[in-house]
């Protein structure tokens, strides 16, 4: 096990060596953002080809004799106001990082941060009440922007750093990949450690058998 500090206590935080020990796969955690990023896309943007837009279907003029370039349709798509082609379609931009390198992923992303020094502990039941102003203090040598992971139960914790500028908050449970990589300093409680442990752990033989 090795530590890191807690944010207004000289206590410490435990970590599991073998989570937040590992080594950094920037190709693992490069893709899986990639994958995190792309399964958040709407993927509504929607054009009209020729056969969908309103209109031309006479001719615009005749064929021959006018000086003038043939012309079939007003909805061609040379004129203004015609079709589209090869425009955008509704579309699912989703691909699959399978959970072994999600879960490799996870170990590098957390893994940089405690490397880095950037990985600071939280002791949430100090929050008796929501207190902006308390939470406020407790970043003030803190790197921005920061990310703040807590245990769902944590809930004083939450609303008191849910409106600080550059700080976002996360559930330990659902937390990704994206926005620890993005962070300059992760903050965790030690309830939310310990569910990214278990997020990020390996399974063992006994579980696969």
């Amino acid at each position: 096990m090795s530590d890191a500090p807690m944010l207004g206590s000289s206590a410490k935080l435990a970590l599991d060596e073998e989570i937040f020990a590992a080594g950094f796969n920037e190709a693992l955690v490069h893709n899986s953002v990639r994958a995190e990023q792309a399964a958040r896309r709407r993927g509504t943007a929607s054009t009209l080809t020729r056969g969908k837009v309103s209109g031309g279907g006479a001719k615009p003029w005749r064929q021959k004799g006018t000086g003038r370039a043939r012309a079939g349709s007003s909805r061609s798509p040379v004129w203004t106001g015609g079709g589209t082609v090869f425009g955008p379609h509704p579309r699912s931009y989703t691909f699959k990082v399978n959970r072994k390198e999600h879960r490799a992923a996870l170990r590098s992303a957390l893994s940089l941060h405690a490397s880095r020094g950037s990985l600071v502990g939280l002791d949430a039941a100090a929050f008796e009440a929501p207190s902006t102003k308390q939470a406020l203090a407790l970043l003030a040598d803190v790197a921005m922007p920061v990310l703040v992971v807590l245990d769902v139960a944590e809930r004083d914790a939450a609303l008191s750093f849910r409106n600080l500028d550059r700080v976002a908050l996360a559930d330990a449970v659902d937390v990704g990949i994206t926005e620890i990589v993005w962070a300059a300093t992760l903050v965790l409680s030690d309830a939310a450690a310990k569910t990214l442990s278990a997020r990020a752990a390996a399974p063992t033989r006994e579980a696969k058998s």
